[in-house]
């Protein structure tokens, strides 16, 4: 994989591959070989702890590319040290069951936050990687701009600049909030970490004013569950964005992954920036025992109401709105009112929510000026590319009957 970084290298350009595994050593000087004196020239191979070389290095690299087997968090405080001011660091981290809510006291040892196990949990995974970045960069007064930050297949990956600035780092407080989830419905509520405050003609940092919610949920008398802090400013740099889309585009021919890259760059690029998570129309109906409206319809809704309304690259059916929770619900009872649902099909939640009668009486037609998605054909979710698509096991491990499911069949009788 490193490898494929060298055609990016300028002339006075070095690419460090560092393990601690021999066998991958040895691998990479069998590539270096295989590609000719260019590759001997431009890379070398360290048998050593990446986090100690990356600490003895300080400010030293342009990139930098962190790609373990699992987390990435203890390789991350030698990272933010290591690269140079606006050097772009690029993060993998493949334990989702960790950053989804599967095991939070490990997500909260490793990443600092409480995860929740919501429908949105993989772009709050991506959140809570932003905001234990920026934890470690604040430590050595250096913030961190995300460029870009994607969940794909099994696996989130975010590409991150990091500065040096005291002052610009004291705005990490406005960027970081908990999440007060409803355990009864979908809704959720943001509670910044910071706000600023004007005084004799200046600004002063001072703590969140809240809470945000009250005991119960508004809308169904749930009750809340609380997480993060996670990162709640843009997770994507929406020009750069655009323009690695066009050059893609330009280049399809060298991308063997093209239709891939293209259908989660085309989906990135739409998202609303500043609206942190989405909403799961499916679970949203579910929560009503309704039928539920086509993502056509709920945007046009949302927009006929006068808020922006966008789709997710993580999700088909997810849609980011800056529309409160109280008027998704709103549209949501106009919608089961043309669309009746079975009483005895309730839960004590639905029912609380569709005894009131809507504030706002939803349109949905459709509006004049279509947001959310371009009219581009482009697909923004493509099918895997194989049975069994997903992470296979840790390198070294012997090959077991349990391994069935993320092998597959076939493999395990090779």
């Amino acid at each position: 994989m490193a490898l494929r970084k060298l055609w990016l290298l300028t002339m006075t350009q070095v690419l460090f591959i560092i393990t601690l595994s021999p066998e991958s050593i040895e691998a990479c000087k069998r590539n270096i070989e295989l590609n000719g004196c260019l590759a001997s020239s431009k890379v070398e191979t360290h048998l050593a702890d990446a986090r100690v070389y990356m600490l003895t290095h300080p400010k030293e690299f342009d990139v930098i590319d962190l790609d373990p087997y699992g987390s990435p968090s203890s390789f991350l405080d030698s990272a933010v040290q290591s690269i140079a001011d606006g050097g772009l660091l690029m993060c993998t981290a493949t334990d989702m069951p960790v950053l989804c809510g599967g095991c939070t006291e490990v997500c909260y040892s490793k990443y600092g936050s409480y995860p929740i196990r919501a429908k949105y949990c993989h772009e709050m995974a991506l959140r809570i990687l932003l905001a234990c970045i920026e934890s470690h960069a604040n430590r050595y007064k250096r913030y961190i701009v995300p460029i870009l930050s994607v969940q794909m297949d099994f696996y989130i990956r975010v590409f991150v600049r990091i500065f040096t600035s005291a002052s610009a780092m004291n705005t990490t407080l406005l960027k970081l909030s908990y999440i007060f989830q409803c355990n009864g419905c979908d809704s959720f509520h943001l509670q910044s970490l910071g706000r600023i405050i004007t005084k004799n003609n200046r600004g002063k940092y001072a703590p969140g004013s809240g809470p945000v919610v009250p005991q119960e949920c508004s809308n169904c008398g749930g009750k809340f569950s609380m997480g993060g802090p996670m990162w709640s400013a843009p997770i994507h740099d929406q020009e750069w964005v655009a323009s690695v889309l066009q050059n893609v585009k330009s280049m399809k021919d060298k991308y063997p992954a093209y239709k891939k890259i293209l259908a989660v760059l085309t989906a990135t690029s739409e998202e609303l920036p500043d609206v942190p998570l989405f909403v799961n129309l499916h679970s949203l109906s579910a929560t009503l025992k309704c039928t539920p409206p086509s993502a056509r319809i709920m945007r046009s809704a949302l927009v006929n109401s006068g808020y922006g309304v966008s789709g997710s690259h993580v999700d088909p059916v997810g849609l980011k709105t800056d529309a409160p929770m109280h008027v998704i619900w709103d549209i949501l009872r106009c919608w089961v009112k043309n669309n009746p649902v079975e009483t005895h099909h309730q839960n004590q939640y639905g029912i609380a929510i569709l005894s009131k009668e809507p504030v706002l009486h939803a349109d949905f037609s459709s509006p004049v000026t279509p947001q959310g998605r371009s009219q581009r054909k482009e697909p923004r979710f493509i099918p895997n590319p194989e049975k069994h698509w997903g992470p296979k096991i840790r390198a070294g491990r012997k090959i077991e009957s349990k391994h069935t499911s993320s092998l597959g069949p076939k493999r395990m009788s090779d």
